[in-house]
């Protein structure tokens, strides 16, 4: 047992020392960058500090001493491709940089070709992508996040167009790209584009930046490599450029440039007063702090000479994770190279380069995937990737540059937007980027102003803006130029100079004129012109309507349009029947029968005590039916008597008065309104007829009417002023002219208020507006509508219509020759109700004074039957009735006197 024991001892040690006999005493890592540059100096301290720590540290590599091979690129492909080559050649486990992104697609292809994982703490071109290059890795946040952030800071500010200014290079370009991507999401552009070489060359800067002048926006966006000269902002300075209404945003380049100024030379701050940029955010904790004391110290003792910048965080961060990762390599995998046929080459000469000896890393996909699995707290934060080979985006912080130097004004992150507290605490709350409380901290911009610039002017005063005009021929009312004096004016002009003294800021603009004067222009044409860039703006009567808005902008509408139809018309009075028109029907059958119950009530109430409503039925009838009607035109033959019968007379007579006032008022309307001659009702039927129709040459009713409602164009015929739509229209179909002229409704007012023999015929229809239209986007479109906008709250827009078309009354006033309505029973039925009432009630007052007369009569027949002893006879019901109605019957005289001798009778005296 105990030799069984002893041999697997020695087993056991012998294993052991086989695997330890395996692992390598040290191995290579290569960094390919620029030395001389200002992240590479920063870059270099700190790889160099984190190969020192990673060395000292027992808990990783133990046993094995990273080195760290380094090649100056000096920021150009060629040079950075042999040092790559010169690293390789070395055995390298893997390659650190380089930090341009030109040099990082070359390097890229040569680190894939020997599968060799390269890393790169600063190469941000975010076409780096991991299906193109699949060994290369970003340990730094990838432009298309930065991008994303500074399209947000556009929108948040509300800024719509933007100037770029970048480094024509793949760094350069692709991030402008990805901003362009970025901005389009939010409906922003960039109109401008400037490209710069990488000499940083005085005079063309000069030269751009004075270019850029003439051009509307004053957001700029600068997207270029660290230069500690600020070469950019120094001349942007001396160009008066850093003032007021100018707005300069930047990328983490500058940020970098300034934290790595050591000491910071305040001078370069006064050509940088307002500037906003980004700086990538480096979660604040306790190794972070230990790292700044130490590399402070180090600037304390001369050991570095450069400040630090967020860069050289994400370079000692990279060098840790390549270790980590190496040190989980090797507990599964050694290093082993081998040649590959396809790359033995012979030797180089002159370059220092042996192709022949570059071999392949065998491991290098496992140590990708095991560096892609990287997850530890480093100086810059959390060390993870994301599925893009990225690493995940801390966000940026928001800075600004003032006289104090520079200051923080909030964050950025994917997740939360703007804020002023970090993206890790509201993280840890929840917060979403949509929330309303994204905000920042008060801003210094160029011009020591705090109030947020505009991002836009009009026009350097060199370059007004050219506003078209539509020179017409006709309506010149509305806009044209007079020839004398070339002075462009109208109703629209008058708009839109009021409409300027509302926007706050000045306006160069220059008025061209578009047409010939002899006709009126193509207005659609006109339009086109805008999105053509002949011309900014157009002025004038222009339709807003849906082709139009698919080229340009326009502004809020400042006058209400549409299309009408124009036809002959003729008086009514002509019609043999025309007095009977102010009455519907309903309303002449409730006259007449109100005459004959006022007859037959005055006859009721009258027929007892009035001879005058006695006599033969046939009289009484005639009596009965000229009582009431001869009340519309004399007194009447017959007087009234009774109390009941005046009571009638007089709501009868109150209601009479009113109506014929009423039918004499609607008659007469009648008679001298205009009515309509045309068969033509509305649209409809225009449409269904084959007549010749007008149309005002340079209006959108042509391709409305033609495209929109299918009329054939041959029917369609063109007139060019208010003098040919009146004898086109007196001509008529049948002599050469039109049966109607479809027009906007402006236009329609202003020519009807000239003509009387025309009108305006059914419903308007194609319901538009009038508006200013601008290039697409412009922000002077925006201005201009809240101009308008103020214009028609205050009473201006209805002072400038009234000082042009109602001199002589408004168009609309004097064109409202529209049929009168006829006089409907509604209209009385309250008198109708009250008369009726008023009859009823003198009839029901009227029964029941006979109903006890007739009562009192009865009981005196009884009496006089008693004292004569004789029995009263039974009688039927109807012989009741028959001998009522006979009762009322009779004149009231003799009724009283059927009272009298009974009277006299219990009366002695």
């Amino acid at each position: 047992m105990k030799k069984f024991m002893v041999l697997l001892l020695v087993t056991w040690i012998w294993i052991c020392g086989v695997a330890y006999s395996t692992t390598p005493a040290s191995v290579n890592i290569g960094a390919v960058f620029a030395f001389d540059s200002v992240i590479g100096r920063v870059a270099k301290e700190a790889m160099e500090m984190a190969i020192s720590d990673i060395n000292k540290d027992p808990n990783v590599l133990n046993g094995t001493d990273l080195n760290l091979i380094m090649k100056d690129a000096m920021c150009n492909a060629f040079l950075g491709s042999i040092g790559a080559f010169q690293v390789l050649e070395k055995g390298v486990a893997a390659i650190i940089g380089p930090q341009s992104s030109a040099v990082a697609h070359t390097i890229s292809q040569i680190a894939d070709a020997l599968q060799v994982p390269l890393v790169s703490y600063a190469a941000t071109d975010p076409t780096l992508s991991s299906l193109q290059f699949p060994f290369f890795i970003r340990s730094t946040q990838s432009d298309l996040a930065q991008m994303t952030a500074m399209a947000d800071l556009i929108d948040f500010n509300g800024w719509k167009e933007v100037i770029v200014v970048f480094l024509d290079d793949d760094y350069g370009r692709n991030g402008v790209s990805a901003l362009s991507d970025e901005l389009e999401k939010r409906r922003l552009k960039i109109s401008y584009k400037l490209p710069l070489s990488i000499k940083f060359d005085p005079d063309e800067i000069t030269n751009l930046l004075n270019q850029s002048k003439l051009f509307g926006p004053r957001v700029y966006v600068i997207h270029a490599n660290p230069d500690p000269s600020l070469r950019i902002f120094s001349i942007a300075h001396k160009l008066q450029m850093m003032a007021k209404d100018y707005v300069w945003l930047v990328t983490d380049w500058l940020s970098a440039t300034l934290d790595s100024l050591s000491p910071v030379n305040r001078t370069s701050f006064s050509a940088l007063q307002g500037v906003v940029g980004l700086r990538q955010h480096i979660l604040d904790s306790q190794k972070k702090r230990d790292f700044v004391s130490r590399w402070m110290k180090r600037q304390k003792d001369g050991l570095t000479n450069t400040s630090l910048n967020s860069y050289g965080f994400s370079a000692y961060d990279t060098v840790w994770a390549i270790a980590l990762s190496i040190d989980k390599f090797l507990k599964v995998n050694n290093f082993t190279f081998m040649l590959h046929d396809n790359y033995k080459l012979s030797h180089t000469e002159g370059i220092g380069v042996q192709l022949d000896k570059l071999k392949v890393f065998t491991g290098g996909s496992d140590l990708v995937k095991i560096l892609l699995q990287s997850n530890f707290t480093g100086v810059s934060g959390q060390v993870l990737f994301n599925s893009d080979r990225n690493i995940v985006s801390g966000g940026y912080d928001i800075i600004n540059i003032n006289q104090l130097g520079i200051s923080r004004v909030g964050f950025w992150s994917n997740n939360s937007g703007f804020s002023v507290v970090p993206p890790e605490t509201l993280k840890k709350r929840a917060h979403s980027r949509f929330s309303k409380d994204q905000k920042l901290d008060n801003i210094t911009w160029p011009g020591g102003k705090t109030d947020r610039p505009r991002g836009w002017v009009i026009a350097d005063n060199t370059k007004p803006l050219r506003i078209g005009v539509p020179k017409r021929a006709s309506f010149v009312e509305f806009v044209t130029e007079v020839p004398t004096s070339h002075e462009i004016q109208g109703y629209c002009i008058d708009v839109f100079k009021k409409a300027l003294e509302f926007i706050p800021y000045e306006v160069p603009y220059v008025f061209k004129p578009f047409g010939n004067g002899k006709a009126n222009p193509n207005y659609d044409e006109l339009v086109k012109m805008v999105a053509d860039n002949v011309y900014d703006a157009v002025v004038g009567d222009i339709a807003i309507v849906t082709n139009r808005t698919k080229i340009v902008d326009f502004s809020q509408p400042f006058a209400s349009s549409s299309l009408v139809i124009v036809a002959p018309i003729n008086k009514s009075g002509s019609s043999a029947w025309v007095f009977l028109k102010p009455f519907t029907a309903d309303m002449w059958c409730a006259t007449a029968a109100s005459f004959l119950v006022i007859g037959i009530v005055i006859w009721i109430l009258e027929h007892r005590v009035n001879n005058d409503f006695r006599g033969p039925p046939k009289k009484q009838i005639v009596t009965m039916l000229m009582f009431s009607l001869s009340t519309l035109f004399k007194k009447n033959q017959e007087d009234t008597i009774s109390s009941l019968s005046k009571m009638v007379m007089i709501v009868w007579l109150f209601l009479l008065m009113v109506i014929t006032a009423s039918y004499t008022a609607s008659l007469t309307s009648i008679l001298t309104v205009e009515q309509l001659s045309s068969p033509i009702t509305g649209i409809e039927s225009l449409i269904a007829s084959s007549w010749p129709i007008g149309y005002q040459v340079g209006s959108f009713a042509y391709s409305y009417l033609a495209d929109n409602l299918y009329i054939s164009k041959s029917r369609l015929v063109s007139l060019g002023s208010p003098e040919e739509y009146a004898l086109a229209l007196q001509k008529g179909p049948s002599g050469g002219g039109v049966a109607a002229i479809v027009d906007e409704l402006p236009y329609v007012e202003l020519f009807l208020s000239k003509e009387t023999d025309f009108g305006i015929i059914g419903q308007p229809f194609a319901r538009n507006s009038w508006g200013f239209a601008f290039q697409r986007e412009s922000p002077f479109a925006f201005d201009m509508s809240t101009a308008i906008l103020r214009l028609s709250e205050n009473g201006d827009l209805h002072r400038i219509q009234e000082r042009w078309f109602c001199k002589m009354g408004c168009p609309e006033e004097r064109t409202s020759n529209s049929k009168p309505d006829q006089l409907h029973l509604i209209s009385f039925w309250g008198l109708y109700l009250s008369c009726g009432v008023v009859s009823l009630a003198a009839l029901v007052l009227f029964l029941l004074r006979m109903i006890r007369q007739y009562a009192r009569f009865k009981k005196k027949q009884k009496d006089i039957a008693s004292s004569s002893s004789e029995q009263p006879s039974g009688s039927h019901c109807s012989q009741v009735v028959v001998n009522f109605f006979n009762f009322i019957d009779e004149k009231e005289e003799a009724i009283k006197k059927m009272f009298t001798p009974s009277d006299n009778h219990h009366n002695p005296n």
